[in-house]
């Protein structure tokens, strides 16, 4: 068995049922996250396109192997710390999906001069310098892929802009390597339903593959065409001309993709193990050791048409208590409560009985935590603990 996964039984530190686990605690149900996995694949698939999974939500080496097509990538990462710890588990492979700071160079630098193939993105010219610079000072040239903004969500070259395009890409084609183009449907987290997210998953595609012809046209390479999101990863129709999607909550899922239909609550794969600690009765409360520290404070349902608090409450089985939510938390109190308008029913727990709380966001609830409890389907048998790290 790998060093990194540790072996319930011969390990006392860990437990080896649901039961028997120190809570909070966060645990993956590896049945679920591996159907996740294929489905995507399979769709991908269909339509000619490779995945670039993107291992910010995972950052763990054995989810990363479950879900990449090779040992060796590739992949996409969030932070650097990511890079650093994937590359000493083997992979090769990897693009660093947000925009390069100059002083972060170095350390790109110093992981290729170690045969990585790590990529940087920039979207304005002065990146773009600092990385011809940073180029020239290690010696050899630093692949970078320019970031397209194919809807107004965050960071981006506009992709009218072709002025601008085409100025970078002349900087990284001269001082370092241009590799292509990249970017990332962030409307699509507003959902809208399969037409409007088959919608945003065109607009991804041609605003990539229309900026890619601009830099051909030039005589710039552009090898790689890269777009990504989950949801857009899913609606996907046609992706003529792009060469890999990016996606990565797909492997977990969570209930901001559950409440824009892009999987159901059956198919979230993390939740937060915790235990119940006491009662208000007289306000309806069941109160739990699951706070804000264990699942975030993330609230991003609160603008769906179901709000499911800081999270949805299910039995030790995994089951869902209808309209049952996470209402309230504090640091380390949960407040189970029935929705607000809903005809849900607080279900009887006794102080030391035991509930599983699926995310609103898998990112940062994941975060809170050192380790995934691997279980499958409704078994209490913890089969696995896998690492995970935090940190940039």
């Amino acid at each position: 068995m790998d060093a990194s996964m540790l072996d319930m039984r011969t390990d006392p530190s860990c437990a080896n049922t649901l039961e028997t686990l120190e809570t909070p605690c966060l645990v993956l149900d590896a049945d679920r996250m591996e159907n996740n996995i294929t489905r995507l694949r399979t769709h991908l698939d269909a339509l000619g396109v490779s995945l670039r999974p993107h291992l910010k939500t995972a950052k763990s080496v054995e989810v990363a192997r479950k879900v990449m097509t090779t040992p060796a990538g590739p992949a996409t990462v969030s932070t650097l710390k990511e890079a650093e710890q994937f590359a000493a588990a083997g992979v090769r492979d990897m693009i660093y999906a947000v925009g390069i700071a100059p002083e972060k160079l170095a350390r790109v630098a110093e992981m290729r001069a170690r045969g990585i193939d790590l990529m940087v993105v920039a979207d304005n010219v002065e990146q773009a310098e600092a990385i011809a610079a940073a180029s020239k000072a290690a010696g050899s040239p630093i692949p970078a892929l320019i970031e397209i903004d194919c809807d107004g969500h965050r960071s981006g070259v506009p992709p009218h802009d072709h002025t601008r395009l085409l100025q970078i890409g002349e900087v990284l084609a001269a001082g370092a390597q241009l590799r292509g183009v990249m970017t990332h449907a962030g409307d699509s987290y507003r959902g809208g339903g399969p037409e409007a997210q088959a919608r945003f998953a065109e607009a991804e595609r041609k605003a990539v593959v229309d900026c890619a012809e601009v830099l051909r046209a030039a005589g710039l390479p552009c090898p790689i065409v890269s777009v990504g999101s989950t949801p857009t990863a899913h609606h996907a129709k046609d992706l003529t001309g792009v060469t890999e999607v990016r996606a990565g909550v797909f492997v977990f899922f969570d209930l901001v993709m559950a409440g824009i239909g892009i999987c159901q609550v059956d198919d979230i794969a993390l939740s937060i193990l915790a235990t119940v600690i006491g009662h208000q009765r007289e306000k309806g409360w069941i109160i739990t050791d699951g706070g804000w520290m264990s699942l975030s404070r993330d609230r991003g349902t609160s603008k769906q048409p179901i709000d499911m608090g800081f999270g949805l409450v299910c039995d030790v089985n995994g089951k869902v208590f209808n309209d049952v939510i996470v209402a309230d938390v504090s640091q380390e109190h949960g407040i189970i409560a029935v929705r607000p308008g809903s005809n849900g029913q607080l279900p009887e727990l006794a102080v030391g009985d035991r509930v599983r709380i699926l995310p609103n966001h898998a990112c940062a609830t994941a975060a809170q935590h050192s380790a995934y409890h691997v279980v499958r389907a409704a078994s209490h048998d913890v089969e696995a603990v896998w690492p995970r790290f935090g940190g940039w």
